[in-house]
């Protein structure tokens, strides 16, 4: 693709973009592009404290910013469908950007009892995703729907057997599981999709590299290690491209006229740790549509979202 950068986004005047933890990091990022190109962006965080925080930083920096800051805490699903049924109320929903995650932290559940990085990447955004659909279907035009995964969905295997990851937990494993379900979600949707005619909504999957936020400091805080810490923030300052720069796959994946629906777009630099946007291949286990298919079932009975594509 070349160089591409937030000039080369069209403008999204009139346009509505739900970005999932958009308090911070890429989704902080992504925010601040999406308004200097004119949309309103309902800013997805778990505190809505941090998260006028961020909006009143994004202000200062865009002149007439529209955002629209709410509570959506993606471990609990009653958190997630008062979000969505509000922003059902509210909007016509654009853009949708399945972005917020945690990563290699010890483990921990959600509300419901789910594996917390399961629960929170994958399924507190299938939940999203499935009840804001009447949203994308009322857009004006073409809707996207775009789910952020990583490099780390190679070392991910979907054990059905464990799902949850409550006879065997690793940190690293369990989040290679949530990144491999996103890519297994956004070319499922794809797919229902295509094979429901449905021709106004696009799902597409992006991952940012190796991008220097704090996203990957939240597992050695937890674990109360000053040394994994340390090492992170010397890492992050070593191999890590800007937040800035991360969040451009998932800007080319929301806005870039020449996506269809199922690319995954990463960087294009040594190993996709960073560069500009370009469209990638992701692994083989990704692309097994009979785990993708039967994901889809059991994300439908472990949250109770029925979705529906047609």
């Amino acid at each position: 693709m070349g160089d591409w950068s937030v000039a080369e986004m069209p403008a999204l005047d009139g346009q509505t973009v739900v970005v999932t933890g958009a308090n911070s990091g890429l989704g902080f990022e992504g925010t601040k592009a999406f308004t200097r190109k004119g949309a309103t962006v309902v800013m997805a965080c778990r505190s809505v404290e941090r998260g006028q925080q961020a909006a009143s930083e994004i202000e200062r920096a865009v002149a007439d910013a529209d955002l629209d800051v709410r509570q959506c805490d993606l471990a609990s699903l009653d958190s997630v469908a008062a979000f969505a049924e509000s922003v059902r109320e509210d909007y016509a929903v654009d853009i949708l950007c399945n972005n917020a995650g945690v990563m290699a932290i010890p483990r921990q559940e959600t509300e419901e009892g789910f594996e917390k990085q399961f629960g929170v990447n994958h399924l507190g955004h299938f939940a999203l995703t499935g009840q804001l659909w009447p949203a994308l279907r009322a857009s004006d035009g073409e809707a996207r729907v775009v789910t952020q995964s990583s490099g780390a969905h190679e070392m991910g295997e979907m054990d059905f057997s464990d799902l949850l990851s409550e006879r065997s937990y690793g940190k690293w494993a369990a989040y290679g599981r949530s990144k491999l379900a996103n890519l297994h979600f956004a070319y499922e949707l794809q797919r229902r999709i295509d094979d429901n005619g449905v021709d106004d909504v696009l799902s597409v999957a992006c991952h940012p590299g190796y991008a220097d936020t704090n996203l990957q400091f939240r597992g050695p805080e937890e674990m109360g290690s000053n040394l994994r810490l340390a090492g992170m923030k010397v890492a992050n300052a070593l191999f890590g491209q800007s937040a800035e720069r991360g969040a451009l796959p998932m800007l080319y994946a929301a806005t870039a006229e020449t996506v269809i629906g199922g690319e995954y777009v990463g960087p294009d630099g040594l190993l996709e740790m960073r560069g500009d946007p370009e469209f990638q291949q992701s692994n083989e286990a990704s692309r097994d549509e009979g785990a993708a298919a039967k994901l889809w079932e059991v994300s439908e009975e472990l949250t109770g979202v029925e979705f529906e594509v047609a």
